[in-house]
């Protein structure tokens, strides 16, 4: 067993769902990187739940500046997992050459390589840290605390998401609202004495799957153009009352080069199209984020070192990350860890070992620089 592999049954065997303290995850970790003589330190915050979390930075003995030449940022919470489904969700299993286990590419994965990396890579000359966050999956809220709080700058930034090993130079933005439909209730038997909200949001909701704002088309990412979701839908009251009241919420995920914000726009304008259809309704919507994606240039000397060393091409990722947050105080960003984000988020979460491995290896090039 390689160490990284070690290392990774040990992290994927801590429960670190983000409902709970990510202490455990951070603890582990702390443990390696100050046998390696890194310097720990830990901000402890509370969360609104009365939760303890923990955001890590880490440097090599004797480094301390806060201008960082290079930064490796891991997230240490999971999405939860159905125990019953998934029994052995925190024991990592081998098989066929992967590694089986809740975390173990989003991102556990990639912390064990990092570790593993530091471990036997002596006398870094370079400023370079480790982020550890909490909270990701919730929201990106610790590291939204953390860069609010350490006055950091980093030429580069690695954000370790799994991306089949090619880095990523660019990431989709992410909106959200809530639509709210008020119509007229009244007795089933007697439609024409009420509105329905219900069908007025149907309306909408079906532009919303056929129509697009822009058909822009961005080969860096899968699918290629941006992208919209009702995620959630709410109305009614009974079966036989037609309903005055519908509310659903909208995501959408635009390409780095679109406006987050004019989808808002043209969510007004498919109300508009919905009430002239559906008289005696109102539609309310309140945007509750509008985050643009980032890009970076392909072909930069860090991007082209990595895919040198990987034998990978760039590429996109539609998903969110803590890149957009990062994006703020370096100079680059790009998106990198082994696996496919295809399998996270569910019983099906793996690490081919051959990646993991590989990433090891990138890693510590980067460090000896």
């Amino acid at each position: 067993m390689t160490r990284a592999v070690a290392i990774l049954r040990e992290l994927v065997a801590i429960p670190s769902i983000s409902a709970m303290s990510n202490r455990a995850v951070i603890e582990a970790a702390a443990r390696i990187l100050a046998d390696a003589d890194w310097t720990v330190r830990m901000l402890p915050y509370t969360d609104a739940h009365g939760t303890e979390k923990i955001n890590l930075i880490a440097q090599p003995a004797g480094q301390s500046s806060a201008q960082l030449d290079l930064a490796f940022v891991c997230h240490t919470d999971t999405v939860p997992f159905d125990a019953q489904a998934w029994p052995d969700a925190t024991s990592l299993i081998e098989k066929d050459g992967m590694l089986h286990g809740c975390g173990s590419c989003d991102v556990k994965g990639s912390l064990a390589g990092i570790l593993a990396a530091i471990a036997q890579t002596p006398a870094i000359q370079q400023n370079i840290a480790l982020i550890l966050t909490a909270d990701e999956e919730i929201g990106c809220i610790g590291a939204t605390r953390l860069l609010a709080s350490e006055q950091l700058r980093a030429r580069r930034v690695l954000v370790c998401e799994p991306t089949s090993l090619r880095p990523a130079v660019a990431g989709k933005g992410y909106g959200l609202a809530e639509v709210t439909v008020t119509g007229k209730e009244a007795h089933s038997a007697f439609p024409h004495k009420g509105r329905s909200a219900i069908f007025a949001a149907a309306a909408m909701i079906a532009q919303i799957e056929a129509a697009a704002i822009d058909p822009k088309i961005n080969p860096l990412f899968d699918p290629p153009f941006t992208t919209f979701n009702v995620g959630t839908i709410q109305g009614g009251t009974a079966k036989n009352i037609i309903p005055g009241a519908c509310r659903f919420l909208v995501e959408w995920r635009p390409l780095p080069e679109e406006r987050p914000a004019d989808a808002v726009a043209w969510l007004h304008r498919l109300a508009e199209d919905a009430v002239q259809s559906h008289p005696d309704c109102t539609i309310n919507i309140e945007a509750r984020r509008a985050d643009a994606g980032f890009a970076y240039d392909a072909d930069s000397p860090f991007v082209n070192a990595l895919v040198s060393q990987l034998g990978t091409a760039p590429t996109g990722i539609s998903f969110g990350s803590e890149a957009t947050r990062f994006a703020a105080i370096a100079d680059e960003v790009v998106v990198l860890g082994p696996g496919n984000m295809h399998t996270a988020h569910s019983d099906r979460e793996c690490i081919p070992v051959s990646e993991l491995e590989a990433f090891v290896e990138c890693v510590g090039a980067l460090l000896r620089g």
